[in-house]
């Protein structure tokens, strides 16, 4: 398989078949990440070619003798059918519509057990794609993206040059809809800065509140001295939240959230793996929240956040 850099897939991928069709960001302008730092380039897509060989790899590796036989060593009669494709790099929804559907022409010529076909997408994505072409690519597959919307505070989105507003959210998520396509976020607590995250977790509430993501999925910012964000903490332009404020924050944003959706803080900058689907688990989190707050030191969190890996 042809794979290029760190893969970063969302927890919620992983019994996808993952499939590199680009590598790198078309954007690569946030000052917050560092992602796609190991790359000596910034953005590359996949030559058809490379695609159809692992597409072709991964038939052969699912139907070799070895294979049958740790399957039947499992209690299984055969492998399980490939139901979902999860396209690697940072946004290859960016890629134009014939070359995604030339691509998911591919996937279901080498797995028909394919039922949909996801990836990780920016906002600005499907700017340039029409509604036609949008509803062209939800029937060949094309639906859960994972969209890194990060918040609805505009002055957050403009400081950490994300290249779209609120307003982008709402009319390009509105589209996606309209067409077909599903979509989750990704929310970044503490990107509004110190003494603004609960502010920023009400303007991200009320952008979201209009919308219908599948999943509403908190990461907790991290700093790291290679990214621009470093630079302008050294410089005086931008304060990180403490702690337990990023909590504060969190449950805010749960409080005024008052759509149907799962919300799901899954991934290793969490210190606490919550999830629960709202409304109804709403009482159950702002409890946890509360205990959170309450219980857990400061310090703690914090030398927590200090054992991670570089995410």
């Amino acid at each position: 398989m042809h794979y290029t850099g760190t893969i970063w897939r969302p927890p919620y991928e992983a019994d996808s078949l993952l499939l590199e069709v680009t590598a790198g960001c078309t954007h690569h302008k946030c000052k917050f990440c560092t992602l796609y730092s190991d790359l000596p380039f910034k953005f590359r897509m996949s030559p058809m070619e490379d695609i159809e060989d692992d597409l072709l790899e991964a038939q052969v590796l699912r139907t070799n003798p070895y294979s049958k036989m740790l399957t039947r060593l499992q209690g299984k009669e055969n492998p399980e059918p490939i139901h979902r494709v999860f396209l690697t790099g940072a946004n290859p929804f960016v890629l134009k519509t014939e070359k995604l559907l030339g691509i998911a022409s591919l996937i279901h010529k080498y797995f028909p057990s394919v039922k949909s076909i996801g990836c990780f997408a920016r906002i600005t994505d499907s700017i340039k794609k029409t509604d036609d072409e949008l509803i062209r690519l939800r029937q060949a597959g094309y639906t859960g993206l994972t969209i890194g919307v990060e918040t609805g505070d505009d002055d957050a989105l403009a400081f950490m040059r994300k290249g779209y507003t609120s307003k982008d959210i709402l009319t390009q998520c509105k589209r996606l809809e309209q067409t077909g396509i599903e979509y989750g976020f990704f929310y970044l607590t503490s990107i509004s800065g110190k003494g603004h995250g609960e502010t920023g977790a009400k303007l991200s509430a009320g952008i979201f509140n209009q919308l219908h993501p599948f999943l509403i999925g908190p990461n907790m910012l991290t700093v790291y001295p290679e990214s621009d964000l470093y630079q302008e903490i050294q410089n005086g332009n931008w304060q990180e939240e403490g702690e337990l404020e990023k909590y504060r924050e969190l449950r805010t944003l749960v409080e005024n959230l008052n759509i149907s959706t799962y919300f799901a803080a899954m991934g290793a900058s969490n210190a606490f793996q919550l999830r629960g689907h709202l409304p109804e688990d709403k009482p159950k989190l702002l409890e946890t929240f509360d205990k959170i707050i309450s219980e857990v030191s400061e310090e703690d969190l914090r030398n927590y956040r200090k054992n991670l890996p570089h995410l």
